[in-house]
């Protein structure tokens, strides 16, 4: 067979969620063949797309679309400095574009190049959130007829920034705009929301809450062995990356099951982890660490270690990426849960072929390589947008700036 290089690459950015998606579309040397990828870093993808276009794009030109494995290495390597979330979301897009051609060559679906089906159908968890304990009761009941059985449960977003509603917090004069909250007002908050959770709606649902690295490390020892009586599918990101080894105390003092990795770009933060069994699942946004080939070898990695995956699924993140990460889903036999936000009906249609949902389980369409297109033309209905940033200005109660 006649060897098939790399023609171009193209990049789009379109937010029909408004929320600004990239997208990586490899061209090849066989007219009609293409393959897509997911690159977003919706918060800096303006980078992004600068790096593709003026760095990886004239690397790549030229190259055999089979060698994945080669052109990842190579890619990673040509910048010197590696393993950031810029240069990584860029390597993404062009790794699960390269992994989406040679599935179409193959005339499989990637969930059966890497190996064959699992499971039938994946399951997967929603969001329910609330400015207070009867909405987010709300939302959990809506979803429950709906027959999700996974719902991550929190009440004011992450932290619980009630000032002003809930609580009142005091600021010192000439405090900084900022989404203040208070750790210890969040903690309370939360125990309340989970008391109300199990009594009125019970025990049938498997529920999490995502910490968002809001507390010391005193508190969230405290704060997770308090989630030790709801009975958590898992705690989520409890700890910043730099922190990661404070999990050998967590998981010495408490029985809470815990999840961690969607702010992990490098295999140095999670390898230490997942060795020693101090997380039991894995988070890691595919696009952030590089893409489906070293996501594949993290799967892998962790299932020595009985570690489960549970791939970062937010808004941020196109159907391609997402479809990609169910491709591991269905292959991967340590899979534990996929969030899923859910598609609007302007991604739907930019991106035919998404991921189908029924009763708490996703469904791919089987089409060779990933199988989710993009509309070019109906893109361009959802330009590039400003996006709110504000979420990110985390204070405390003092005005001292804390990452989020």
């Amino acid at each position: 067979m006649e060897t098939i290089t790399i023609r171009d690459i193209k990049v789009f950015v379109t937010a029909p969620h408004n929320i600004n998606l990239v997208v990586v579309k490899v061209l090849t040397s066989e007219p009609e063949l293409y393959g897509l990828g997911c690159a977003t870093f919706t918060w800096r993808h303006k980078a992004v797309v600068t790096a593709i276009e003026e760095y990886l794009r004239p690397f790549l030109i030229g190259k055999n679309v089979a060698n994945i494995e080669d052109i990842w290495q190579s890619a990673m390597g040509s910048s010197y400095w590696r393993n950031g979330p810029v240069l990584n979301n860029a390597l993404s897009g062009v790794d699960e574009a390269l992994w989406d051609i040679k599935g179409k060559l193959a005339k499989m679906p990637l969930y059966d190049l890497f190996g064959g089906k699992c499971r039938e159908g994946i399951a997967v968890y929603r969001h329910a959130d609330g400015n207070s304990i009867e909405e987010v009761k709300e939302k959990i009941r809506g979803f429950m007829e709906e027959g999700y059985r996974y719902i991550r449960c929190h009440m004011g977003t992450y932290g619980g920034n009630f000032d002003g509603t809930i609580q009142q917090m005091v600021h010192p004069a000439g405090a900084p705009a900022g989404a203040y909250y208070s750790p210890k007002a969040y903690m309370r908050s939360v125990v309340g929301l989970m008391e109300e959770i199990r009594s009125d709606i019970g025990w049938d649902l498997e529920i999490m809450h995502d910490v968002h690295e809001r507390l010391s490390l005193v508190d969230t020892l405290d704060f997770a062995k308090e989630m030790e009586a709801f009975k958590l599918f898992f705690l989520e990101d409890c700890l910043p990356p730099e922190q990661y080894s404070y999990f050998e105390y967590l998981r010495k003092q408490t029985s809470t099951p815990f999840a961690m990795g969607e702010l992990l770009t490098n295999p140095v933060e999670w390898r230490t982890m997942v060795q020693n069994q101090w997380i039991d699942f894995i988070r890691c946004h595919l696009s952030d660490i590089g893409g489906l080939t070293p996501a594949r070898k993290l799967a892998a990695f962790c299932e020595a270690y009985q570690v489960r995956t549970a791939w970062h699924g937010p808004n941020d993140l196109s159907p391609i990426g997402m479809a990609a990460q169910m491709h591991l889903d269905y292959s991967s036999p340590n899979f534990g849960i996929q969030e899923f936000a859910g598609f609007n009906e302007g991604e739907e249609e930019v991106f035919p072929g998404c991921p189908a949902v029924d009763r708490g389980y996703a469904y791919l369409n089987g089409k060779p390589g990933i199988g989710v297109d993009f509309d070019e033309e109906k893109a361009k209905k959802y330009p590039c947008v400003e996006m709110d940033f504000s979420w990110l200005y985390s204070r405390l109660p003092d005005g001292t700036a804390v990452r989020p």
